[in-house]
């Protein structure tokens, strides 16, 4: 007898390929069930202060659409950092505060994802996720595709930054940019303080560009990598392994293992760094 999760892979597999159309689409249809969501925005209150109503005046399609991939990628982000944290055997012999890191990080991605949301009013439309082989259980993979992410994470937001047509998202992409290039710069910082007994130390990873980079020094960028994406539809062809599962068959990823993101209510590691209004103050 074939699995339910067999099943539905092979169910997928005979549907058309996800495109950036239909990618849009569904995000479109997600909208639908935003108000199952409702609590959590209302508990975090991520967007108390708007700078101009969205909601009266409306959003352009073209920042929606950067802010619905955003949001994709937020749940993809917080969904790595929850599996590092609870399911990755290198995590508990970390030093404290590698694993505060990874911590933190889980909280702020999570913000990322709640702000953006208040601004579409619909959730992501995928909540469920696929990984390379070995993803969490290995470190050495756990971490190269953490940077992967963060690379792809901090090009999108750059896409935002030269594309939202209000200066307000462009200014709010910059914020949250800089927030995934710490990410990035700090995922390279633990790989040496990787215990033996899960493979450490580890001395190089490998990122988004494909080649394993040293990790001495782990801020070796003198400028962020656009990765040359100059609109979103390459950071949506980015994201699809992750999310659709015959582009993570193409991509070689694990499709008999999905995981799924859970939302939460976030705690902001410092209220310094809190998000005040879409202005920045």
């Amino acid at each position: 007898m074939k699995t339910p999760e067999i099943n539905e892979i092979q169910e997928a597999e005979q549907k058309p390929e996800l495109t950036r159309r239909t990618f849009f689409r569904k995000a479109s249809i997600a909208g639908a069930g935003a108000l199952a969501f409702g609590g959590i925005l209302g508990a975090a209150a991520q967007a108390k202060d708007f700078d101009w109503d969205y909601k009266h005046n409306g959003l352009k399609r073209s920042d929606r659409d950067i802010l619905v991939a955003a949001e994709i990628a937020e749940a993809l982000a917080v969904t790595t950092y929850t599996n590092i944290i609870n399911n990755a055997p290198f995590f508990k012999n970390l030093e404290d505060d590698d694993q505060g890191y990874l911590k933190a990080a889980r909280q702020e991605e999570m913000s990322h994802y709640l702000l953006e949301q208040s601004v579409t009013n619909q959730p992501s439309p995928f909540t469920k996720f696929f990984y390379p082989a070995q993803m969490f259980d290995d470190a050495q993979t756990t971490l190269n595709v953490l940077v992967t992410l963060e690379d792809a994470f901090i090009a999108a937001y750059l896409v935002g930054v030269r594309d939202f047509v209000d200066p307000n998202l462009r200014l709010t992409a910059a914020r949250i940019m800089g927030i995934e290039s710490d990410h990035r710069t700090l995922a390279r910082v633990l790989a040496p303080g990787v215990a033996p007994a899960d493979g450490g130390p580890i001395e190089k990873i490998t990122g988004f560009a494909g080649v394993a980079e040293s990790v001495d020094p782990p801020n070796n960028n003198g400028y962020e990598r656009t990765l040359c994406w100059t609109k979103i539809d390459q950071a949506v062809q980015a994201l699809l392994p992750f999310v659709d599962v015959n582009a993570a068959a193409k991509a070689g990823f694990d499709i008999f293992r999905s995981f799924h993101f859970k939302p939460f209510i976030p705690t902001l590691p410092s209220t310094s760094g809190e998000f005040i209004s879409f202005s920045g103050c």
